[in-house]
């Protein structure tokens, strides 16, 4: 009989457990989500640019890219911007192929004969003065380098800019719960999560000259930073009762 009974209790145990636990997943729950922005000027600004060489020969190729490039970053120094704030963003070699000869469809290809090398080197500048923008666009092509790879517009301080808006998004779920709330005359026990999610929109670049036309000495292209936006979304959980 004693056996009987202790049987009994370690199978009813578990069925206890698990009634306490659908409990808790069925009890009452609020959901609810809040916005928040924050809308600032960037103070930042990169600009990708560089030089692509030919040469029948890669060292010709990567001496004439050199050369170009060292002048390029000399114009940079002259505008006060630091060489940790020139980083190299690609650098690229690409053989060229003589076009092969006609053959007849039956004849086997022969092997590819490289007639020269184009090099490609691309650094980012950050520049923090925003005023120089267009001043380092066009000193950079008068030094001779021929591509312009566009801007990035950004803050130096992104982190603060999202917790102001990671804040608003939490005020503003705060208090459609407790609107929520007092019309449908419930009471907010506690609160069982909270979950967040923020992000930066950047703006996107525009210059409005041509780099052919700034290279043609129409002055330095005028170019405008907009605004950058930065988004959270705070969602809220709340476990209610009856009032």
């Amino acid at each position: 009989m004693v056996v009987v009974v202790l049987m009994v209790a370690l199978l009813a145990t578990p069925g206890i457990a698990w009634a306490h636990d659908e409990a808790e997943s069925e009890k009452p729950t609020l959901t609810v989500t809040g916005n928040g922005q924050m809308t600032l000027a960037p103070d930042t600004v990169f600009v990708t640019l560089g030089m692509e060489t030919a040469g029948k020969s890669f060292a010709e190729a990567q001496r004439m890219n050199h050369s170009v490039m060292k002048k390029v970053v000399e114009r940079l120094r002259g505008l006060q911007i630091e060489n940790e704030r020139i980083q190299t963003a690609s650098f690229t070699v690409s053989p060229q192929y003589k076009q092969p000869p006609k053959r007849p469809a039956e004849a086997p290809p022969g092997p590819p004969e490289i007639v020269g090398y184009v090099v490609s080197n691309a650094v980012t500048v950050e520049v923090r003065n925003l005023d120089k923008v267009g001043t380092v666009i066009e000193e950079s092509l008068t030094a001779g380098a021929n591509h312009f790879q566009g801007l990035h517009w950004a803050l130096r301080d992104e982190q603060q800019a999202k917790l102001g808006a990671l804040k608003q998004a939490a005020a503003k779920a705060g208090e459609k719960a407790a609107a929520l709330s007092e019309t449908l005359k419930v009471k907010l026990i506690r609160l069982m999560s909270a979950t967040e999610e923020s992000h930066v929109v950047h703006p996107m670049p525009k210059v409005s000259r041509s780099m052919m036309a700034m290279e043609g000495g129409g002055g330095e292209a005028p170019i405008f930073s907009g605004e950058i936006k930065v988004e959270a979304t705070v969602t809220l959980i709340y476990e209610i009762g009856q009032e």
